[in-house]
């Protein structure tokens, strides 16, 4: 056994060739002197529990590094800790194609008391270099062995799993069902199996504890007898410090409870009967929850048959049991009878089969028509190569000719190059005719522009109401109530003229650029000529609180929809536009309204709405391509085409606190969406060209709404944006505005 010298020794060479740094040789020089010269009171004074428990022979942290030098693990996290040892998860240092395996492993670090003389190491050897040739998908994997320099301590490298053993899967689920009980040995029967058939070896400790089901489901055997011949080997060699005694000392591997009643005896090569009774202790336990007394009962739920074949299993004589755990499971199977399962899964491969047998005809079929089709596709080639040769030739000739006729037409191309120079001079001159053409033809249309400027301006301060006076000099008037109780809403003269309804491509590609889904761009197409045959005025302002106020009092209306016209849940006056409005409610009103003034009053038309919103216009906005927070209401927290940002005001603001457009309008843009008199149609397809409003067909429940709101973002304002809305329903961010007839 190496001395605390000789440990320091080695960690001293390990630290001059590099592979430990200074604080990690002093850590483990104080821990091996520790250990070698704690005073015999001091551990006297240890509380039992940590004198009981075994552990490495110097203390083990997570970071630390173990193992030769040509073959380093870096300790990552304590998995397991108990009688055979620590189990840690580690990391390989050594790179991944010399080893042929993963880089994340298990170590098993036994303790010293299991391997302090020579005839235990060795057999330790011996054990797992057998357990290393036990490749088998149900078995887990011992990669090597090794020895720690710095500390003596042995160690193995397996397999790193992530799961539970079936401890503490029967921890927590209890009881398990039959058919459970035999999914999860029928892995273990076969490790089993190929153990004994290829190697000759028995496991000679199976337990709950070393059956490991993974996340996946999958079962491993764990320490497929090295823990045995560990422990037995050590009862031998502890107290009498000779190698050769352990060779007399009985087989005790196995555990109390597991370990069948000749494992105690002097024998030879033991047989699979020890495992076929630790697998029906097992089995029991899985069972009934607990191992079973003497006597034993029958565990709750099993036949008489099945009864009879378990208790064949733990039989005191081995020849009395069952040869292998693979023949007990067939045994406790063949007794309970084929399941339903069974049988849907023999019904199942049957039908397998026949698909199975129908799949590969079909799979010949295809084989044969491929052959077939490969000699049409070779025929096809060569008859196609020789096409290509007999283009080839005939190209051949064909240049020859074409190089006759190039010469021919150098020798004329010299006699057409003075034509050609006379013939460029009279096109320059007709061209600088068109041009002042042109520049004449564009003089005109400027001419005509202004004299219709100048009638539009003549209309809207001449052009006298149906039966009311003539509009003030800013184009607004107002019609009076008869009985002089007070008047309509402020008014617009509107004139006559043509405008291009809808959008272009190029605003509709900067509308998506900012969010904008393409099914609503849709609805602004196809962008056409709309002529506005007949002039009209509209509202300067969308109908107020005021003013709905004076209808609601003077017509007893009552509302019948969602919102609270006098408290929408957010702050308001007189001024502000009303909201909490139906459609058919603005309906009414324009009946009262009519009937008050004596004039005919009526929701704008859609066309009538965007031809007076765009005032002359041709941009998304009445104040150009983009749109900012201080000129019209909306959530300012989002932009368009590179805008200004602002903030969110929450609610509506008074009617005219922002910018009017070009023709005295305000809030045409946000505020409240306004109602128009249209229906809902998902395009302008067979829409009306005259600026009247389109009733027929579309979706006769719903109107159109115009103009977005203060709680939409500003894409939603542009002149030729479409919304639509049940004429049903109010909200709080849904107004109108009223249009008056002249003629």
């Amino acid at each position: 056994m190496q001395t605390a010298i000789d440990k320091i020794r080695e960690l001293r060479a390990l630290h001059e060739d590099g592979l430990l740094s200074h604080a990690e040789f002093d850590l483990r020089k104080n821990a091996i002197l520790d250990a070698a010269y704690l005073p015999a009171q001091a551990v006297l004074e240890e509380p039992p529990a940590e004198r009981s428990r075994p552990g490495t022979e110097i203390g083990l942290m997570a970071g630390q590094e173990v193992g030769p030098q040509n073959r380093r693990y870096r300790l990552e996290r304590l998995i397991a800790h108990g009688g055979m040892g620590q189990v840690w998860q580690a990391i390989d240092l050594a790179t991944h194609a010399e080893l042929g395996h993963s880089a994340q492993v298990a170590l098993k670090i036994l303790p010293p008391q299991l391997t302090q003389s020579t005839l235990q190491s060795r057999l330790l050897i011996q054990e797992a270099t057998r357990a290393r040739r036990l490749a088998h998908e149900h078995i887990v994997r011992v990669y090597e062995w090794a020895q720690d320099p710095a500390t003596g301590s042995f160690f193995l490298i397996m397999e790193c799993l992530e799961g539970e053993d079936l401890d503490s899967l029967l921890a927590r689920e209890g009881r398990l069902p039959f058919e459970r009980v035999l999914a999860l040995l029928e892995p273990v029967a076969g490790a089993l199996d190929y153990a004994w058939d290829r190697h000759g070896l028995v496991h000679r400790d199976i337990k709950p504890g070393n059956v490991f089901v993974t996340r996946r489901g999958e079962v491993k055997l764990l320490d497929f007898g090295i823990a045995a011949r560990a422990r037995g080997t050590g009862s031998a060699g502890s107290g009498t410090g000779g190698g050769n005694v352990a060779l007399d000392v009985p087989n005790t591997s196995g555990t109390p409870g597991y370990r069948a009643p000749e494992a105690g005896s002097r024998q030879g090569q033991p047989a699979p009967t020890l495992d076929v009774y630790a697998v029906s202790m097992m089995i029991y336990q899985m069972l009934d929850g607990a191992l079973p007394p003497d006597p034993a009962p029958p565990p709750q739920g099993l036949k008489p048959h099945q009864w009879e074949a378990l208790r064949a299993g733990f039989a005191p004589e081995p020849s009395e049991r069952p040869a292998t755990v693979r023949a007990l499971l067939e045994k406790l199977r063949n007794a309970a009878g084929p399941s339903p399962e069974e049988l849907a899964a023999r019904e199942a491969s049957a039908r397998a089969e026949q698909e199975r047998r129908e799949r590969e005809l079909a799979l010949r079929r295809q084989a044969e028509e491929q052959a077939r089709a490969a000699a049409r596709a070779l025929a096809e080639g060569q008859r196609r190569e020789q096409q290509r040769r007999e283009r080839a030739a005939q190209e051949e000739a064909r240049a020859a000719r074409k190089e006759a006729l190039r010469r021919q037409l150098l020798a004329r191309r010299e006699e057409e190059v003075a034509k050609a120079r006379l013939a460029q001079e009279e096109a320059q001159r007709k061209a600088a005719q068109a041009r002042a053409a042109a520049a004449y033809l564009a003089e005109q249309k400027r001419a005509r522009e202004l004299q219709a400027a100048r009638t539009a301006s003549e209309l809207r301060r001449l052009t006298p109401t149906s039966a009311g006076p003539v509009a003030d000099g800013d184009g607004v008037l107002c019609d009076p109530f008869p009985d002089g109780a007070g008047s309509g809403p402020s008014l617009v003269l509107i004139p006559t003229g043509r405008f291009q309804m809808g959008s272009h491509e190029h605003e509709r590609k900067i509308a998506m650029a900012a969010g904008a889904q393409k099914r609503w761009l849709e609805r602004e197409t196809p962008q056409r000529w709309v002529g506005i045959e007949r002039p009209f005025a509209m509202g300067r302002y969308p109908v107020t609180v005021g003013e709905w106020r004076v209808f609601v009092q003077a017509s007893g209306w009552e509302p019948q929809g969602e919102v609270n016209w006098q408290e929408p849940g957010f702050p308001q006056t007189d001024a502000h536009p009303v909201v909490g409005v139906t459609w058919h409610d603005a309906q009414r009103y324009l009946e009262w309204l009519s009937e008050a003034t004596g004039q005919r009053y009526r929701l704008p038309s859609e066309a009538e709405w965007e031809y007076a919103c765009r005032a002359g216009t041709r941009t998304a906005f009445s104040f150009g391509d983009t749109i900012r927070p201080d000129q019209a209401n909306y959530d300012g927290s989002f932009t368009y085409n590179g805008g200004a940002r602002g903030a969110c005001r929450h609610g509506t603001t008074p009617c005219g606190m922002f910018p009017a457009n070009p023709w005295g309008l305000y809030d045409m843009h946000g505020n409240v969406w306004e109602w128009v008199q249209d229906v809902v149609h998902d395009n302008y397809e067979g829409a009306p060209l005259d600026g009247s409003a389109w009733e027929t067909g579309g979706d006769q429940h719903r109107r159109i709404l115009r103009g977005g709101s203060w709680l939409y973002n500003p894409r939603y304002l542009r002149s030729a944006l479409r919304n639509g809305f049940s004429s049903v329903l109010s909200n709080d961010i849904v107004g109108f505005r009223v249009v008056r007839e002249l003629m």
